[in-house]
């Protein structure tokens, strides 16, 4: 772990985490499927503009990568209508259990509901169904798409 709180940070305000952050996504959803980093690290430089519809954080402990989550458009291609979705949630193997991944998948999530949407949604394996309903989001669908993601949502009145 580390002697330093943990800080959860707009890559905006951090840009010196933006190489963690786009190496973590990487290797975690877009590598084992062949697409190259410079592809993430495209797709993450436009969360870096000032009035960018995406938005990254990342939890880090000084100037030490913890985590990362992202607000993006679409994270579902089965399900077009629905927008924002919180993605890319990512936490450093060592930090896990500690909290860090909820805490920033709520702040993405707020962050999102701020910007006026009514819903902000997430999918992921349906091993992850308990994590997320112990943090509030409410399971839509289940089995969605080949990797048979849940779908969940967290509305504005639930925030």
């Amino acid at each position: 772990m580390s002697d330093h709180p943990i800080a959860v940070s707009d890559l905006r305000d951090a840009p010196h985490f933006f190489d963690a952050v786009a190496d973590r996504i990487w290797r975690a959803w877009w590598e084992p499927n062949g697409f190259p980093l410079q592809h993430i690290a495209d797709l993450l430089q436009e969360s870096l503009a000032d009035d960018a519809e995406q938005l990254c954080l990342v939890a880090h402990a000084g100037d030490r990568f913890v985590g990362t989550a992202s607000v993006i458009a679409s994270d579902l291609e089965e399900r077009p209508d629905l927008t924002p979705w919180v993605a890319a949630v990512w936490v450093d193997p060592p930090f896990r259990g500690a909290g860090i991944g909820g805490d920033i998948v709520l702040k993405a999530a707020h962050a999102a509901l701020d910007t006026g949407a009514e819903a902000v949604h997430l999918c992921a394996l349906s091993g992850k169904r308990a994590f997320y309903e112990r943090l509030g989001w409410r399971l839509d669908e289940t089995d969605v798409g080949e990797d048979r993601l849940d779908v969940f949502s967290i509305r504005r009145a639930e925030k």
